[in-house]
């Protein structure tokens, strides 16, 4: 009894050890110089796990999570901002589209090889660079609007590169975010995330407007120059705790684009999501149809059409604070599919209706349901995509993504040119709806996921 109480004792000593080592090791400090080392003991095989912190407590996250949000403010005013600036300057509308296509080709250019990028150098490196210049543009639009110039081309110019570097943004948020926090907690943080990042999208152009109000477009660029300066001070502090190690990718850029498009093929919960999303946004997006509606259906001139578009962002915002709380614990492939058909619902009840009060529950509601389906498919390519091709599959993402956007306001806008607003309307609807029930049968297994380790 003595010899067994002794080796009792001794296992009791020595796993009492064994977690104050790994506990310890865990406290280190973070350092920037080190960010390039892909290390955490979170992923060593056969360690002992540390508590679970609660998400806002774990290191890092709510300054990644204020960080992005004060970049996101910059990004929203200076868009109503320089719009604004430009077509005061040409009084044309074609103008505006020229502001749109300045930062979108360099976005589409770049964006595959950004996620490239992505997955072989640091991805915190790269998000303070893309800030920085991002910061630089506000900087010459600054300089620009001091000066007085009345040349758009400038405009323009300084809005390529803002999209060039928007263009390596995306891939590292998207790709950086998984780095941060633990896997278990992985849905409630891009659920709080994506929440919080609406009060930028709601807030900002009204901020953007009451400053260029106030000051013109040189207090408006001063502001976004000072969020991005303080998104830059808010990430460098972040630590990089549950990256993997970094492994030898495919020896050209060719080959390794080739394997993450290849990955994307060949994974049906990744391609399933994505393009889900795609063709849902592509067919049933009405955002470009909201100032016809307001003006010819509804008849509730700009306030309304205002109303309109922040109903939208409400409901998704607050979906997200939801889901950051509570989250999707089981069927989450099944409560994708429901939430995007919600999504083609409520834009069809919108397309027939002719009482405003009505129309705005619709946006709400097409909101919440577009929140639901972003939580549950960015949740599910996180979870599903190594970390060594993060990069390159969140860069397609975003590249469908923006494609979806883009084209979506061209499908609805042309069709409205050739059939009318409302039967444009209808048509995205219907064909939502379609696209729910076809990719629920060619995707089982997306339809089938249950839980969202279900996707390892």
């Amino acid at each position: 009894m003595g010899k067994d109480a002794l080796r009792a004792n001794l296992l009791d000593f020595f796993w009492f050890s064994l977690r104050q080592t790994e506990q310890a090791k865990d406290r280190i400090k973070y350092s920037p110089a080190n960010d390039n080392i892909m290390t955490s003991i979170h992923n060593t095989p056969n360690a002992t796990a540390p508590p679970v912190l609660p998400l806002h407590r774990q290191p890092g996250f709510l300054s990644f999570l204020l960080s992005r949000l004060a970049a996101v403010f910059a990004m929203q005013i200076q868009a109503i901002v320089v719009a604004w600036q430009v077509y005061d300057i040409t009084r044309d509308p074609m103008s505006l589209a020229y502001v749109g296509l300045a930062q979108f080709m360099p976005m589409v250019v770049l964006l595959l090889p950004a996620g490239d990028f992505v997955d072989r150098y640091s991805r915190k490196r790269i998000l303070q660079l893309s800030w920085a210049v991002q910061g630089v543009c506000s900087a010459l639009l600054l300089t620009l609007s001091l000066n007085g110039s009345q040349n758009v081309n400038g405009f323009y110019a300084v809005l390529a590169l803002f999209g060039a570097a928007r263009a390596f943004t995306g891939p590292a948020l998207q790709s950086l975010l998984p780095n941060i926090v633990p896997r278990t907690q992985l849905a409630s943080a891009i659920a709080l995330n994506s929440s919080i990042m609406k009060i930028a999208v709601i807030g900002g152009p009204l901020l953007g407007g009451i400053l260029y109000g106030l000051g013109g477009g040189s207090l408006a660029y001063s502001v976004c120059l000072g969020c991005f300066i303080t998104a830059l001070a808010l990430l460098f502090p972040v630590p990089i705790r549950y990256a993997e190690a970094a492994k030898t990718l495919e020896s050209t850029a060719i080959k390794r684009f080739s394997a993450g498009i290849r990955y994307i093929r060949h994974q049906p919960i990744i391609l399933g999501a994505i393009s889900l999303d795609l063709f849902a946004v592509l067919l049933g997006g009405v955002v470009a149809l909201l100032p016809i509606y307001a003006q010819e259906v509804l008849h509730v001139g700009p306030e309304g059409l205002g109303a309109l578009r922040s109903a939208i962002a409400v409901g998704a915002l607050l979906m997200g604070l939801y889901l950051g709380i509570r989250g999707i614990k089981r069927r989450a492939g099944l409560v994708m599919f429901v939430a995007v058909a919600i999504f083609g619902l409520a834009n069809l009840v919108f397309a027939f209706s002719t009482i405003f009060w009505i129309s705005l529950v619709a946006m709400l509601i097409a909101g919440a349901a577009d929140m639901i389906s972003v939580y549950v498919r960015m949740t599910l390519i996180q979870l599903a995509t190594p970390d060594e091709m993060r990069g390159r599959v969140n860069a397609v993402n975003m590249l469908f993504i923006g494609s979806s956007n883009e084209l979506g306001e061209f499908r609805a806008g042309s069709m409205a040119a050739w059939f009318g607003a409302v039967p444009a309307a209808i048509i995205g609807g219907v064909g939502t709806l379609a696209v729910v029930g076809a990719w629920m049968k060619f995707f089982p297994t997306l339809r089938r996921i249950d839980r969202f380790d279900d996707a390892r």
